[in-house]
């Protein structure tokens, strides 16, 4: 069990400097070594995906909550969008993990293989959306919540992936747009937490000390080096060539992609 904890504290560890540094979602990260470390467990097959998805969800709990203490001191933070966005969130992510529940772990690698794409592909492009509107209306933000929410639910991250690029393109400035996504993330891994924990509790072979689809070891390895090495990454992040590094960074994503998706087959 020490063995365990030490491995995914390892992996928090890296997970944290690199959203320090890189400015990406921890969950882009942790999903990916989640896998690969609980098949070298011999975890059933059929619930890696959704215990990687759980899991994830449920250490951005902790580190989305330091992220936005710490923007919501510098005033960055829109409350008024986060409380307008909030409830298409708990929907779209609570539901979302419904949907992630009925399907085969193949399936979700799947889809997380094509979202690791997308990512990969966007940092080396380095496109950035034009801010051509404002926030929508009730219904609007209610809709963009619920895609945001459910597809954040699908991939285990907090959203910022999906809700940067929204609020930016909604005229948002984006170290604005950064630190209110930062607690939209929030209740983007309550949610999904709450999901992955209600439609797992009924699954078989599950782990010892797993909640439903949330496996506690790698939880508490995860947020006990990933919450203090994220501030290191941060200062890092002002003394390393960021822009080169999020070239290399995107690189290794389309690696860890390639090994997944064959994995699929």
């Amino acid at each position: 069990m020490f063995t365990s904890f030490m491995i995914y504290a390892v992996v928090g560890a890296i997970a944290g400097i690199l959203a320090g540094l890189l400015g990406i979602g921890g969950g882009l990260v942790i999903v990916p070594m989640l896998v690969f470390t609980l098949t070298l467990q011999n975890m059933p097959p059929d619930l890696i995906m959704h215990l990687a998805l759980g899991t994830s969800l449920a250490s951005i709990i902790f580190t989305s909550a330091s992220s936005c203490r710490a923007h919501h001191k510098r005033g960055a933070v829109h409350w008024d969008v986060v409380k307008r966005i909030t409830p298409g969130i708990l929907v779209g992510t609570f539901g979302g993990s419904f949907v992630a529940a009925l399907l085969p772990t193949q399936v979700l690698k799947g889809i997380f293989v094509i979202f690791l794409y997308y990512v990969a592909t966007q940092m080396i492009l380095g496109k950035k959306p034009v801010a051509s509107r404002q926030i929508p209306g009730t219904s609007g933000i209610f809709g963009a919540g619920g895609v945001i929410g459910a597809f954040s639910s699908l991939v285990g991250i907090g959203g910022g992936t999906l809700s940067v690029p929204f609020l930016t393109w909604c005229n948002i400035p984006i170290r604005h747009a950064i630190a209110t996504s930062s607690a939209i993330g929030l209740p983007i891994a309550l949610a999904g937490s709450l999901g992955y924990i209600v439609n797992g509790l009924g699954a078989s072979n599950l782990p010892d000390f797993a909640l439903g689809y949330v496996y506690f070891p790698a939880l508490l390895g995860i947020i006990s080096l990933s919450i203090l090495t994220a501030p290191a990454g941060a200062r890092l992040a002002h003394t390393l060539p960021v822009a080169k590094l999020k070239r290399l960074f995107a690189l290794l994503l389309y690696l860890v992609a390639t090994r997944m998706l064959i994995s699929v087959f």
